[in-house]
């Protein structure tokens, strides 16, 4: 492996740990959340912008990247970096999600995945092999393996098929990055699948340590199973993976799963959840969201939260940005947004402080005391419809 990445462990409180992910382009404090630039770019934001909240590494989605502008064209401009001109670490994932999600316009193979462009109809095949030509030539300073993914509610049988493809595929990813320079960047993740069946999680973290990567990722979760199938899962897995290895649960961020999923031991997260909720007028708050649009703010003087730091809440009162959303104005999205990235970047630096004085159980104690997470059954309810109009569920539904 690469082994241009390097982990180092300073703390541990628990199953919790505090660390520094070093890459080429700069180091990354850990617990870590990764702010979502799908496209190259955090929504909304500028690159300056996402660094001043206080990100110090985002992710990009190779799929949407390789689709449009190409990897051509972004290698010939100098690599992602400098064509986003985010200069800190980036992380891309492998694009076997969005190939997935593609429902009625894809189609499984042992090769890869087969699929139609949801821009031009033209037909992709992607594989191990081209995930990792794709991802080294983009310039990531870490690269996923491609797995597959599952439809939320499959049974037994296809989880397992799924899971012992996904390791079959994070051979071929190993190999496959073996043959390129070992130079900077480009460290590379193995993935551990298996559902919420606790012997399949048991036998893929074995297979997919074995392999030897640079980091392990816990893939699957937060597709429509419960929070305790989620939180048993990642306290299942964790302990299974190595310590000097760092820890990254994909596709986690809501507040109340970053608190928890520390605690059980998890390093990295990213989600499109606090930018994709800011964007409909939902900020956080230590007591949960709440609606900016809401006729409660239409004359509130102060910030939408007191003691946050971020820009929108240092310049503007609550009143300013219900007014801003009520008029669909564009500065009402960016401010929001900026507000949530703070708010979740703020809460990974108090975790993070908690460890190092070893009062996290404290900490979190009186964090979820305070923070009302949204109605579980709402949430999963939006969940399935969004799978469903993607053709992600499988005949039972979530599990």
């Amino acid at each position: 492996m690469d082994r241009s990445l390097k982990f180092h462990l300073e703390q541990a409180c628990g199953s919790a740990r505090a660390g520094v992910l070093v890459t080429s382009h700069g180091r990354v404090p850990t617990p870590a959340f990764m702010p979502v630039a799908t496209q190259g770019s955090v929504k909304a934001l500028g690159p300056d912008e996402v660094e001043e909240i206080g990100a110090r590494i985002v992710l990009a989605n190779a799929y949407h990247l390789c689709l449009r502008p190409g990897v051509g064209l972004v290698r010939k401009l100098g690599g992602l970096h400098a064509f986003s001109g985010w200069e800190g670490p980036m992380l891309t994932d492998s694009g076997g999600f969005q190939a997935f999600s593609l429902g009625r316009l894809g189609r499984l193979t042992e090769d890869g995945l087969l699929f139609r462009s949801h821009i031009d109809g033209s037909e992709h095949l992607l594989t191990p092999e081209s995930s990792m030509r794709d991802q080294l030539g983009l310039g990531a300073d870490i690269i996923m393996c491609l797995d597959q993914c599952i439809a939320v509610g499959e049974g037994r049988e296809a989880v397992g098929r799924a899971m012992e493809r996904t390791h079959r595929w994070a051979l071929r990813c190993r190999d496959s990055r073996r043959g390129y320079p070992q130079g900077e960047g480009g460290a590379l993740f193995g993935i551990v699948q298996g559902g919420v069946f606790e012997d399949m999680r048991r036998e893929s973290a074995g297979y997919v340590t074995s392999l030897d990567f640079d980091g392990y990722a816990i893939g699957g979760l937060a597709v429509g199973e419960s929070k305790a199938e989620m939180y048993g899962m990642v306290e299942l897995v964790t302990p299974l993976l190595p310590r000097d290895r760092p820890r990254y649960l994909m596709g986690v961020g809501a507040p109340e799963d970053l608190v928890e999923c520390v605690y059980r031991g998890v390093d990295m997260f990213d989600c499109a959840l606090p930018t994709r909720v800011a964007r409909n007028g939902a900020l956080y708050t230590p007591q949960g969201r709440v609606d900016i649009a809401s006729g409660r703010f239409r004359d509130v003087v102060g910030p939408v939260q007191d003691d946050c730091d971020c820009y929108a809440c240092r310049r503007f009162s609550a009143a300013y940005l219900h007014h801003l959303f009520k008029t669909k104005e564009i500065l009402g999205l960016r401010l929001a947004s900026m507000h949530n990235l703070r708010f979740v970047l703020r809460l990974m630096e108090d975790i993070r402080q908690a460890i190092a004085e070893g009062e996290l159980e404290t900490f979190r104690r009186e964090f979820l005391a305070a923070f009302t997470p949204t109605d579980e059954g709402a949430r999963q309810s939006h969940k399935e419809a969004w799978m469903r109009a993607r053709g992600m569920l499988g005949p039972s539904g979530p599990a």
